[in-house]
């Protein structure tokens, strides 16, 4: 018989392909937590543990990877983007010192072709193993018409727990802190609508070679997002009430997301000089012929993460860090005072937080 829906372009046999693909990548980051395996209407998860905190709090976050899928889709490589999707929600939930339970996610598509979901959902579920995350469910939805048959886009969401009182933020940074940057493996997830503009303004394909990046521009440009929460929960647990703020260096840039977790009232100066940005920055803002500067609110520039921690205790969070694989320094101080604030990005995204401006020049 024919089949009204088929023709219209949604294919239901190639979608329960699909799952049967991802189940095991999805069913291996489950734990004793999560109830019913894969297919539900909803996802279980057991929080009776909860029971043992005085006051649970919960946490959430909700985010995709931007245009970064359109690189994906150009050539054809779709296992990375789903650590990307990992990164940018549960690294969101950590900043608060909070620990991810479980994900979820959603991807939208014009087709759906099996084996390209379950390559997007096995990179997804090795970032929620990576990360102590269960991916408890999800949903891939076709869109015929809306979307071109090879297109698609992502979006997760993460639940987390932390007890009250253990969360961070800017309420527990102290004047004399230290801001601390924990680089970043590339451009994350940010920013890609300007990098595509700055290579279509050039003529060039994602296909192309740069030996500047080290060759196929899009396999440079897909480089994955670094995973900050298992060792960040580590150093929370490592050294307790040292670890104040933390900052996701996201959409925005550096200064905007630094400002976001520092009281009102306070301010500091990222000394540029302290690190010198990676090559695929350098890259872009010469194709683009721009000052490197001029993309700091939008690009992260080489830093993924900031820690702002208590003077007393620099030197064995750097070392915690540095033992879990990640390169840190110093570029900051925190000051309390009042002072003119001229040039200083103040507080973002509904926020009014600290201030922060970059000073000085790269290094290198």
């Amino acid at each position: 018989m024919p089949n009204p829906y088929a023709e219209a372009g949604v294919d239901t046999a190639a979608g329960d392909l699909a799952v049967e693909l991802m189940k095991s990548a999805v069913s291996a980051t489950h734990n004793a937590s999560v109830l019913g395996g894969v297919g539900g209407f909803a996802g279980l998860y057991d929080v009776s543990f909860l029971k043992d905190y005085e006051r649970p709090l919960l946490a959430t976050s909700t985010d995709g990877v931007g245009t970064k899928v359109a690189i994906a889709q150009a050539i054809d490589k779709h296992d990375t983007i789903g650590q990307d999707l990992v990164g940018m929600v549960v690294d969101d939930i950590v900043v608060v010192g909070a620990t991810p339970l479980f994900m979820t996610d959603y991807i939208a598509c014009g087709r759906v072709v099996p084996n390209r979901i379950a390559d997007i959902v096995a990179g997804i579920a090795r970032g929620c193993a990576a990360t102590g995350t269960a991916l408890v469910g999800g949903e891939t939805a076709e869109h015929p018409g809306l979307l071109g048959p090879d297109d698609y886009d992502v979006a997760g969401a993460a639940v987390g727990a932390v007890e009250a009182g253990s969360q961070l933020g800017a309420h527990l940074v102290q004047d004399g802190d230290v801001v601390i940057a924990i680089e970043s493996s590339g451009l994350h997830s940010n920013g890609y609508s300007l990098v595509r503009h700055i290579l279509g303004q050039r003529g060039i394909g994602y296909t192309d070679t740069l030996p500047e990046l080290g060759g196929l521009v899009g396999e440079a440009l897909l480089e994955p997002t670094r995973l900050y929460t298992t060792p960040l929960l580590e150093l929370i647990d490592a050294h307790p009430r040292a670890v104040h703020s933390l900052s996701h260096v996201t959409g925005g840039g550096i200064a905007a997301n630094l400002a976001r977790v520092l009281p009102v009232g306070s301010w500091v100066e990222v000394e540029r000089s302290t690190w010198q940005p990676l090559p695929v920055f350098r890259v872009l803002a010469e194709l683009a012929g721009t000052p490197i500067e001029d993309t700091e609110g939008t690009w992260n520039l080489g830093i993924g993460m900031f820690a702002v921690v208590s003077a007393a205790s620099v030197d064995g969070i750097t070392a915690t860090l540095r033992s879990a694989g990640l390169p840190v320094w110093s570029v900051g101080t925190v000051s309390i005072g009042t002072r003119d604030l001229t040039g200083f990005e103040q507080g973002a995204k509904g926020v009014d937080g600290g201030a922060v401006r970059l000073v000085g020049s790269y290094a290198g």
